[in-house]
């Protein structure tokens, strides 16, 4: 099991729940859907998962450490290790090239690998565009880049909040098509926040969150 959830607690600010006694389970390899209303509580597990929150109740487990036992340092560690994060916004680094964002992970974590990063932008369609800054690109563009740097460091789970949200239909296709491929191919987890049932349906499993709790 890479990921467990166990009876994960969590309110906001002024003690209003919004995860109550959430249990789930992903393994090693598996994709899984997250689906739910607006304010249930999809971002804030997503963020509990990534350890930039922390639980009000419960353990969250990644890769055998429980998160509840680490420091800051140590989240920010696992972050590097353990997992990447594709958001809804592409949060690509403007004054970098498309080819040092997508290196740009696996440098902080100390494991660029020029030929798998070579690889990853002949798989996306990147090769012809590693000069060009973020600002020059189209959207589905820029998810791409995001995904690549994502998938640079080689996660054991990846992480993706709305990835194809801000794209047309084509561009979504495409960015979810690569997506899949890549954790296929390397043998990464993936845990996927949507409120598409189409791109649900392609996942392994889905998990549906309704007023803070697995319906």
């Amino acid at each position: 099991m890479l990921l467990t959830f166990d009876r994960v607690q969590k309110s906001y600010p002024g003690g209003r729940p919004v995860l109550r006694d959430v249990s789930l389970t992903l393994d090693r390899g598996q994709t899984l859907a997250l689906t739910g209303e607006s304010g249930s509580g999809k971002s804030t597990l997503l963020n509990l998962a990534a350890a930039l929150d922390t639980v009000d109740g419960g353990e969250i487990t990644l890769d055998g450490t429980a998160l509840s036992q680490l420091d800051d340092p140590g989240r920010a560690a696992l972050r590097r290790s353990a997992l990447s994060l594709v958001f809804q916004q592409f949060n690509l680094i403007p004054s970098l090239t498309v080819d040092q964002n997508l290196s740009f992970h696996a440098r902080l974590a100390g494991c660029h690998d020029p030929e798998w990063s070579a690889h990853l932008a002949q798989r996306l369609g990147l090769s012809d565009l590693l000069q060009r800054y973020p600002e020059n690109l189209s959207g589905g563009q820029q998810q791409r880049v995001a995904i690549g740097r994502a998938m640079a460091a080689r996660p054991k789970l990846l992480l993706a909040d709305e990835p194809t949200g801000n794209l047309d239909e084509t561009a979504s296709a495409t960015v979810l098509d690569l997506m899949l491929s890549l954790v296929a191919d390397t043998g990464a987890a993936l845990l996927l926040v949507t409120h598409s049932a189409e791109i649900a349906g392609r996942l392994d499993r889905r998990v549906h969150l309704s007023g803070g709790h697995i319906a």
